[in-house]
């Protein structure tokens, strides 16, 4: 199996691209910014034996895409982590000062962007009557919170994709799933006070937060083999069931 995965240059992205490659799987990662990152998490794989190459894409210019498609070669699985994060945080301005732009911005990349990842793998995964694509998505998307309505709106917008994709691709043998992150342990993140992790975890069913391998774990196996016939889900991780917010 050969997996692309998106933003695998940190945080939950390189945790799966680890994960698949553990798996035995061949493995490309993209990166925009993060191109040193990139080469370490491509060598980290190849000392543990496995196969690895990374690729730049970058979702805010569309004519990226396709030449990392081709760079990368037919893929199996792909998984779409890469995300423009904007730069509205949370509280930080009231909606009706978003400026126009950052709407657009976030949809042209986090969306459009996207769609056209998808559509330049589908035709090879049409061909070969096998694909696995899996969406991550942020848990701030359906709970909401005060500030990045962009972002909010623009991962939102990838469920109504996930599942409008299932009913078309699974004839031919591509199940389409979102994975929705709550709030990750990545290496990655803001500095977050123990004190606040510690009462969101509280307020999950089992008492802690996800790490970026747990996430990559549940991404592993929807986007594999083993995931038989699970498509159109949106499948949530066990930090959802608190105040989520992704910041892988």
């Amino acid at each position: 199996m050969h997996a692309l995965v998106t933003g695998g240059s940190s945080g939950i992205g390189a945790a799966t691209a680890l994960a698949y490659a553990r798996a035995g799987a061949r493995v490309t990662i993209t990166y925009n910014s993060g191109a040193d990152r990139a080469a370490e998490v491509v060598k980290r794989i190849e000392r543990e034996g496995g196969e690895a190459a990374a690729v730049h894409l970058d979702l805010e210019d569309h004519a990226t895409v396709a030449p990392a498609v081709s760079a990368a070669g037919p893929v199996d699985a792909l998984v779409a982590n890469a995300v423009r994060w904007g730069t509205v945080m949370p509280g930080g301005m009231a909606f009706e000062d978003v400026p126009a732009s950052e709407w657009s911005a976030a949809l042209h990349a986090n969306v459009v962007g996207n769609a056209l990842l998808i559509q330049a793998v589908l035709p090879q995964m049409r061909r070969g009557k096998f694909g696995r694509i899996v969406l991550v998505s942020s848990g701030a998307a359906e709970e909401g919170q005060p500030g990045p309505g962009p972002y909010g709106t623009a991962k939102m917008a990838l469920h109504g994709m996930a599942r409008a994709l299932a009913w078309e691709a699974g004839r031919d043998g591509i199940l389409v799933n979102v994975a929705v992150a709550g709030l990750t342990i990545t290496g990655a993140q803001r500095p977050i006070p123990q004190r606040l992790l510690d009462e969101i975890a509280s307020r999950t069913p089992t008492r802690r937060l996800s790490t970026a391998d747990d996430m990559a774990a549940l991404i592993v196996f929807l986007g594999s083999a083993d995931n038989r016939n699970l498509t159109g889900e949106i499948i949530r991780d066990g930090s959802n069931a608190g105040r989520s917010a992704h910041t892988g």
